[in-house]
């Protein structure tokens, strides 16, 4: 019986620490989505023909914190949000390292006319 108890006990201490790790990721992306978020205008362009639109663009993220690049993986339907969808990675420049090391995370880029 021991030996089971110290296996569960490992099994939960691993448990916890993966919560905690998984956590942890989750509040690095919510920073990462603000701070690119926070660099998001309305091209002029794209306002005045009334072109809406979600972009999904992948951020490759240096272990020190460093945008290394981005691409589009999912076009929001007009050219123009879809570069400035780009363009808002290049203006953070950089982010908090991630917990993990370097990593790659899809943000959502919404643009919607009020």
């Amino acid at each position: 019986m021991k030996m089971i108890g110290k296996f569960v006990l490992g099994v939960t201490a691993l448990a916890l620490t993966t919560t905690a790790a998984f956590a942890q990721a989750a509040d690095w992306q919510r920073q990462v989505t603000r701070i690119i978020a926070s660099k998001q205008t309305y091209p002029r362009s794209a306002q005045m023909r009334g072109e809406e639109g979600t972009a999904r663009v992948k951020i490759y993220v240096g272990a020190g914190g460093a945008i290394e690049r981005a691409e589009l993986v999912a076009p929001s339907g007009s050219a123009t949000l879809d570069k400035e969808a780009l363009s808002m990675t290049t203006r953070a420049g950089s982010v908090p390292p991630p917990p993990g090391g370097a990593t790659a995370l899809v943000v959502p880029l919404t643009w919607k006319l009020l």
